[in-house]
């Protein structure tokens, strides 16, 4: 029998609740693979009123019988991953097998040092938003080949030949051009050491067992971190990640064809929102962003941050549904909506004294774009109860219906609430 393939990724710029929709699915899979990022990432969970918030972790972490794969793509701290491990150890919780790729890239302490001494040089205009977590310089020292992987943490020779010449140029960087303290390479090198011996049990040729899986007839899970329009390439550039989250993110980080890849989910709120800086076409800077953020519980799983929030913006979800070729929509968060009167969802950009239904590849054009808005009638009713989708008031059906009819793709799944339970699904 084969199984089913499957990329869950985010379609607006993140905190779209991906977790929780990985999680939902990952009940019928044999294996969730997390493909990209880092611990920037912060994908919640809430199962019996137990909230989770993993960082590096996939989200099907929760299901002691799966598999979960940490893989190649990913950028790996070791102190946020065993911090991850050892709070689930402490509530007792029993896990899925977890699998490290060998060639996962290994946050160092210089790439944490660097990235926060870069952000803070910026000019309030030039800033990111990075949270300082080292995914920018780890990725980085990927591409330049000068960094360190997960496999040479447990080859003391290799380590201390690669550790040696990366951090010379490392300690260059942070006492001359950021006036910094250098870091000692023994101290270094015996952490990076206790790293490769706690992690050597885990570490495993990711690709292979993701093969295996497949080939065995399991569903397996592909979970993007970040979201399309934080794509280093797809996205709003400068104001973005490191990585791919798009679904051609998912093949090269995971190490499997895309011709073996059956489905590709993107989830999306049924408003928007975004943290850090960047353009926002629908960001509502008044009383309604505020309220948008405290039905929401609208701040960052990574940073605590406030996210900026704003309406639906369907020219940016249709775009995502271009570059990454989606199936289906999982729509989350449906219920933050229940007490507005009116609900507004952009259809254009007003920009250049001109009218466009299309996402600009410009971020400076982005960044002046004026949202042109069709309103919708709110529902103005609890359906944090419904299970079905003849269940929802009729606005509620009204406004998934022009969602489908926009995009041209259905809404598989609709989040009416924070659990497990809270959902609906529809052909997902």
């Amino acid at each position: 029998m084969k199984g089913r393939t499957d990329i869950v990724l985010g379609v607006q710029w993140g905190d779209e609740g991906k977790g929780r929709v990985v999680d939902v699915l990952a009940s019928e899979a044999g294996a969730v693979v997390r493909y990209q990022g880092g611990a920037n990432a912060g994908h919640t969970v809430v199962v019996e009123n137990e909230k989770y918030v993993f960082h590096l972790l996939p989200s099907g972490i929760l299901y002691p019988e799966k598999l979960c794969v940490i893989g190649n793509g990913v950028v790996l701290d070791p102190e946020a991953l065993f911090e991850e491990l050892d709070g689930l150890a402490a509530r007792g919780k029993k896990l899925a097998r977890l699998i490290v790729s060998h060639a996962a890239h290994i946050v160092m302490p210089y790439h944490k040092m660097i990235d926060r001494l870069a952000e803070g040089a910026r000019s309030d205009a030039a800033r990111i938003g990075t949270t300082g977590r080292g995914i920018g310089p780890c990725y980085a020292d990927k591409y330049e080949r000068i960094g360190i992987r997960a496999e040479d943490l447990v080859n003391p020779d290799v380590l201390r030949d690669k550790l040696s010449r990366t951090l010379k140029i490392k300690n260059d960087i942070l006492t001359k051009i950021y006036g910094a303290e250098a870091l000692d390479f023994d101290e270094l090198f015996a952490q990076s050491l206790k790293w490769g011996e706690r992690l050597a049990p885990l570490l495993g040729d990711a690709f292979l067992e993701i093969d295996g899986a497949i080939r065995d007839g399991r569903n397996v899970l592909f979970e993007g971190a970040q979201a399309t329009l934080l794509d280093i390439d797809h996205g709003t550039y400068p104001f973005v990640t490191s990585s791919s989250p798009c679904a051609g993110g998912a093949c090269t980080g995971a190490g499997i064809g895309p011709s073996r890849i059956d489905r590709v989910i993107g989830v999306t709120k049924a408003y928007c929102t975004r943290v850090g800086e960047g353009p926002f076409p629908t960001e509502e800077h008044g009383e309604l962003g505020e309220e948008l953020r405290r039905k929401g519980g609208e701040f960052g799983a990574t940073t605590g941050r406030p996210r900026r929030c704003g309406w639906c913006d369907l020219v940016a979800v249709d775009y995502a549904v271009k570059v990454n070729g989606l199936d289906g929509i999982a729509l989350t968060k449906l219920d933050v909506l229940d007490d507005f009167d009116e609900i507004k969802v952009c259809v254009a950009y007003e920009t250049g004294g001109a009218v466009r239904n299309h996402f600009p590849s410009s971020c400076v054009e982005l960044a002046g774009a004026k949202p042109v808005y069709k309103s919708l009638p709110g529902w103005k009713c609890n359906i944090s109860k419904c299970r079905s989708f003849e269940e929802l008031p009729p606005a509620a059906r009204d406004y998934v219906n022009f969602i489908e009819e926009y995009t041209g793709i259905p809404v598989l799944l609709i989040g009416v609430g924070v659990g497990r339970e809270d959902t609906i699904r529809r052909g997902l």
